[in-house]
Formats: structure tokens, C-alpha cells, sequence
């Protein structure tokens, strides 16, 4: 209605948030999952040389079944992106702001400065999500409570200099080639939006997600593969709208314990709490209100959803940032269980 602006202001506005629902209907397949390997903290995931890599920290691993995660190589900063080129030289965006191509130091035009996403198209072009102009990557969730919308996408022709292709992007984390396009998951707006690789257009290709989205990677049969790496919720939901109190508790409060979506919870009793209740007897529901969770999402050709695998509140498997098909196998990144895990996609039941 048109008057609602209006009303709101004396109504209230409501707090809505998408429900968990057909192909986003809740299940434990990533909880029921084995872990494939023990790493802190896993971010990004890669298959280079028919090897399976992970990020965490400052270095890349080697990850094989059975066998303690082998450093590959080590940087000066945390790994925030993590791409392979056409060639097989390996493209790596760091905390610092810093781009290696083949451990070379490329050059950057101002403006990047927060690398979340790394994605080469066929012909070479090496595409860059810039998530903010304000914050570093570690500091996504002060760019969320300060409602940034600052960041950008780039793209560099082979052997050329980055061009800026569009910007106002509200913390891009996700880049997936579409012929000359590019999508991109919008992480603030809950969104997927693709950019035309020429001028920028952008178009919304799936909107109203029920959480915050994160990478992109391909299927094996043209689809994609989206990871969602928190939910939303109506508590946040509601702190985003209150200007006054948001500030406070940005000034005076330890981030770790904002009213901000996480890669992990129940960690720590100073943890706010959540408007529904955790625990009732002694057991944490399943579908309690949540700081964090699990959960990742099949995309036909299309980029519409088909099912999704989730680990709920109680469960341990959160904060999924990056996945990687392999062999018939899916790899899972989870940053707040510090596992990587498994999935057979042929026997999964899909």
C-alpha cells in the first residue's frame, strides 16, 4: 500500500524473513555428512591439479582423506579469494588487499581493497568482488550494521588493466561465470544479481533468500552450487532498523557479541540471546532462532533453487563460505564446525 511508509511510523514496520521452505525445507544432511578433513577455519575451496586445496588462515592446504591438510604455500596475510587461472597459475586475494597471480604481486587501481571473490571466464578475463570500499574482509559483519553498500565488481582482460564494471553492490561474495555475464551474490540484499560483462547492467536473478550468501561455484552439469553462511533472523532483522541502538552497540560492545549474524554460536555465554528460546529441558531446538547455520544450495541452469542441504541451530556444521564438486563428490567448507566435509552426490538422495 502506498500509505504504509506512512503508518509504519506509528505502527511499527514488521519484521518478515523469508521461511525455510521447498527446496530451502530444513533437513541434517550436512550434520549427517563425514568430515573428510580437520582444518580450522576452512574458507575457500579449489581443485588444482586434480588436488583438492583449502584456505584457512594464512596459508593453502592440500587436503586428502586420511592424511593431515599439507601447506601448499603460506602469504603475509589471511587468504580471502581463491581462484585458478585458464593456464593453471594460481590467484590468491589476501586480508591485506593485496592480489598474487602465480606468486606475483599484481597491481591495483584504488578502490580495491576488500577481495571476496575471484572468478576467471573462458577467455581469460579475471573478475574481482570488491565487498566494501569501508571495511577489510574480516570486518563483513560492521559493514552489514553500518548498512554498507559500497562494494564493486572488476574485471581484468588478459594481460590489461582492471576496469570498474559496476559498483553500489551491498558486499558482493560470490562470482560465477555466465557466458560474457557474471552473477554475483549480493550478500546484504539477500540476493543474486547478474552483470552484464559490457556495461555493467544488472538484472535480479533470485531474490528473498532466507540467508546471507557467500560463494559460488560451478555443477557439473551447468548449474551452480550457492552457499548461504548465516541466516537471517528477525532479532537482526529488527537491530538493522534501529539506527540509534545499532550505533551503540557498535561503539560499546566487542564484536563478537553484536546482535550480528556469525560463523559459529553457542560458544560463549556473553552471546546475545534470541527471541524464541534455545534450549527447552536441556535440548537445543532445532528451529531455534540462530546467530548461525548451515546450509547449501542447488541451482539448475536457470540459477533457481532445487534442494539444499542444511545444518540447523543445534547442529555444528556452520558458517558454509565456499564448496567445490569433485569426482562426484561435493566438498564442503565449514568455517564454524573447522571441518571440510563430504557428499556423495550420487547416492545423496537428491
Amino acid at each position: 500500500m502506498i500509505l504504509d511508509p506512512i503508518l509504519d511510523m506509528f505502527r511499527g514496520k514488521a519484521v518478515t524473513i523469508p521461511p525455510l521452505d521447498g527446496a530451502f525445507r530444513p533437513n541434517t544432511r550436512l550434520d549427517d555428512a563425514p568430515a573428510f578433513a580437520e582444518l580450522t577455519e576452512p574458507d575457500n575451496l579449489l581443485v588444482a591439479d586434480g588436488r583438492l586445496l583449502a584456505s584457512s588462515g594464512n596459508a593453502v592446504y592440500a587436503i586428502v582423506a586420511g592424511v593431515e591438510p599439507a601447506v601448499v604455500e603460506t602469504f603475509p596475510s589471511p587468504v580471502t579469494a581463491l581462484t585458478l587461472s585458464p593456464s593453471g597459475e594460481l590467484t590468491v586475494g589476501l586480508e591485506s588487499g593485496k592480489l598474487l597471480i602465480a606468486g606475483r604481486e599484481l597491481s591495483l587501481p584504488a578502490g580495491i581493497g576488500c577481495i571476496t571473490a575471484l572468478a576467471y571466464a573462458g577467455d581469460g578475463t579475471l573478475w574481482l568482488a570488491n565487498g566494501s570500499a569501508e571495511f577489510a574482509p574480516s570486518q563483513w559483519a560492521a559493514d552489514l550494521m553500518k548498512k554498507g553498500a559500497s562494494g564493486s565488481l572488476w574485471a581484468r582482460a588478459a594481460g590489461g588493466e582492471f576496469r570498474k564494471v559496476a559498483g553500489d553492490i551491498a558486499f558482493p561474495y560470490g562470482l560465477h561465470i555466465l557466458g560474457s555475464d557474471v552473477l554475483v551474490s549480493e550478500s546484504w540484499r539477500h540476493q543474486l544479481v547478474r552483470f552484464d560483462g559490457a556495461t555493467g547492467n544488472r538484472s535480479t536473478v533470485l531474490t528473498h533468500l532466507p540467508g546471507y550468501p557467500a560463494r559460488l561455484s560451478p555443477a557439473g552439469d551447468g548449474g551452480a552450487w550457492l552457499t548461504l553462511f548465516a541466516p537471517r533472523n528477525r532479532l537482526i532483522e529488527f537491530v538493522l532498523q534501529e539506527t540509534h541502538y545499532r550505533q551503540d552497540m557498535i561503539d560499546q560492545v566487542p564484536p563478537a557479541y553484536w546482535i550480528a549474524p556469525a560463523l559459529a554460536s553457542n560458544r560463549s555465554f556473553l552471546e546475545p540471546p534470541q527471541c524464541g528460546g534455545i534450549r527447552t529441558m536441556g535440548i537445543h531446538k532445532p528451529w531455534s532462532p540462530s546467530r548461525s547455520y548451515g546450509l547449501v544450495v542447488r541451482l539448475d541452469r536457470e540459477m533457481q533453487p532445487q534442494f539444499s542441504l542444511h545444518s540447523r541451530a543445534n547442529g555444528t556444521r556452520h558458517g558454509i563460505c565456499s564448496v567445490v564438486e569433485k569426482g562426484g563428490e561435493l566438498f564442503i567448507a565449514s568455517r564454524g564446525g573447522d571441518c571440510v566435509l563430504a557428499v556423495d552426490l550420487a547416492s545423496g538422495g537428491f
